[in-house]
């Protein structure tokens, strides 16, 4: 079976869920995050974008509900035994199924915590699920509950972010071998990625980001590829991955040669980066590290080139995208703690110049500080 957890690790994961829901007052929780799954469990499957819900109740009954292309996929990734199967069909309602399935359980009038903040449970799946369960049970919003659980690493899903870091950086290097006038973004897409998966790892959970010209100004994936000009910038964002774990980076790297202001910008992000470094310990919370990163940059004179975040939790994520919680945005209340791994993201966009500049680093949160687990060079590199 490809676990990638022992079962007393998933058995200690879900014992201090169970005791969560008791303190919360909930009877169980109804998952739809395909991350809490994976997690509680080591299912492993992107049939999310179906229907599909994982019970745990107080009392330790664990349930899956999904459909029948993922029922060998959750026996052969998971620890569940219990595998309920709905059936496609026309005005097919699987919330109903799902209510079927908590009456077997002795759940009516009950107090249901449910992952309402899920990519699987479409705004059309929530409004069946609500209506299947109207006047069944009381119905509370618990998105996080699990997330307040998985921010905290145990000691192997550190190894995993590590061996991620790792993946991360042979993708930079592949880049910097291939970054150069003439090449096209397709190739050094090719080889970055490549580059992970001859180490072993997975598909990021979004698309590498990568443009150049005034698509360097850009902090998403777009299908255009570009040919790198003479004179030329290229930002990328990224992420090593292993067992869907991730370990992000960002750079933009000047083609044939860079002019004063984008140098300028670079010592900026490297600046802003190195104070977002000191605050990221135990204690500060997640707004915080943000103030940081805002009064460094806007003391240099780039608030209106900076993002509104700088960063977010990393860990096991799921299509569509890496971004874990919580934010590095300010005001964000988190408490930042041991175990926790964080994306920094120092990231300048100049449209008046049409310049970019990005420099961004993973960093696990230690006892005292914290550890870059990128382990090549923060220097501005010209391709």
């Amino acid at each position: 079976m490809a676990i990638h957890f022992s079962k007393e690790e998933f058995k200690e994961r879900q014992s201090r869920v169970i005791k969560e829901l008791k303190k919360q007052g909930l009877d169980a929780l109804l998952m739809f995050k395909q991350e809490s799954m994976y997690w509680l469990t080591g299912y492993d499957t992107f049939g999310f974008v179906f229907f599909q819900c994982l019970i745990l109740t107080v009392k330790g009954d664990l349930i899956l509900l999904t459909r029948a292309p993922d029922l060998r996929q959750a026996q052969n990734t998971s620890i569940i035994k219990d595998i309920k199967i709905w059936v496609d069909k026309d005005k097919s309602n699987p919330s109903d199924h799902l209510k079927n399935i908590l009456i077997d359980l002795g759940l009516e009038k009950s107090n249901l915590g449910i992952e309402y903040e899920a990519y699987g449970l479409t705004g059309r799946n929530a409004i069946r699920l609500n209506i299947s369960l109207n006047n069944f049970a009381s119905l509370h919003d618990k998105s996080e509950l699990i997330s307040h659980f998985r921010v905290i690493k145990s000691a192997t899903e550190i190894t995993y972010v590590r061996k991620a870091a790792e993946l991360a950086d042979k993708a930079m290097e592949a880049a910097w071998k291939v970054a150069h006038s003439g090449i096209s973004e397709s190739k050094i897409l090719a080889e970055m990625q490549g580059a992970v998966f001859n180490g072993g790892g997975d598909y990021p959970a979004n698309e590498f980001i990568i443009g150049s010209g005034k698509n360097a100004l850009l902090c998403r994936y777009q299908s255009e590829k570009r040919n790198l000009e003479e004179i030329d910038q290229l930002s990328i964002e990224w992420a090593g991955t292993y067992k869907h774990y991730h370990s992000a980076m960002f750079r933009t790297i000047p083609i044939g040669k860079i002019n004063d202001k984008q140098k300028k910008m670079y010592d900026a992000c490297a600046e802003t980066l190195k104070a977002c470094e000191n605050k990221l310990k135990p204690g500060s919370t997640a707004g915080e590290v943000f103030d940081v990163h805002a009064k460094t940059f806007d003391k240099l004179d780039y608030k209106n080139s900076r993002m509104n975040a700088c960063g977010y939790s990393l860990g096991a994520l799921f299509a569509p995208n890496w971004m874990d919680w919580p934010m590095l945005y300010t005001g964000n209340p988190y408490v930042i703690q041991p175990g926790n791994v964080f994306f920094m993201h120092m990231i300048l966009m100049d449209s008046d110049s049409g310049l970019a500049m990005n420099l961004g680093e993973t960093y696990l949160v230690t006892e005292n500080g914290n550890e870059r687990l990128g382990k090549k060079k923060l220097d501005l590199v010209v391709g």
